[in-house]
């Protein structure tokens, strides 16, 4: 699954304040469950944050990719966020992170979680995909960008 599969004009934020990891991984746990009716938002808060406790996924260079599977979950879904301003999400180079794309997949899908993660972590190790995600202004850009970026 291409990365720009996952996402739409409605799952993708530019310009959220995040304010913390925790308040942002709430936010994001919100708007997976408006997008996608069968999730429930506390179970997709509880998931991401649960992974979040194995340890960090902000995986450098100001990216960060929480993600977990949910048994709620039917589709594998995507949501693209730029923040605001960089916020301390306990990343591997210890840098603050202010792009987040948030990965939900069915509970049974292991292989297809690993693919999807592996194809997301590839794309935003592009300092070029990052530059230009970085340079959106509005919700729309982010959308048209990664979608031009991972097609």
């Amino acid at each position: 699954m291409l990365v720009h599969e996952l996402l739409t004009p409605s799952s993708t934020l530019c310009n959220l304040e995040g304010g913390s990891k925790k308040r942002t991984l709430e936010t994001v746990s919100k708007l997976i469950s408006e997008n996608q009716s069968d999730m429930d938002r506390t179970c997709v808060f509880n998931g991401l944050h649960s992974r979040e406790k194995l340890g960090s996924t902000g995986i450098g260079d100001g990216i960060a990719i929480p993600h977990c599977r949910l048994a709620e979950c039917k589709d594998a879904t995507g949501f693209l966020i730029k923040l605001e301003s960089p916020i301390d999400f306990d990343a591997i180079d210890r840098k603050p992170v202010d792009l987040i794309f948030a990965l939900v997949v069915p509970e049974d899908a292991t292989s297809e979680h690993l693919q999807t993660l592996a194809a997301i972590a590839e794309l935003f190790s592009s300092e070029d995909v990052r530059e230009q995600l970085r340079a959106t202004e509005s919700n729309e850009q982010l959308y048209k960008t990664i979608c031009q970026l991972s097609g």
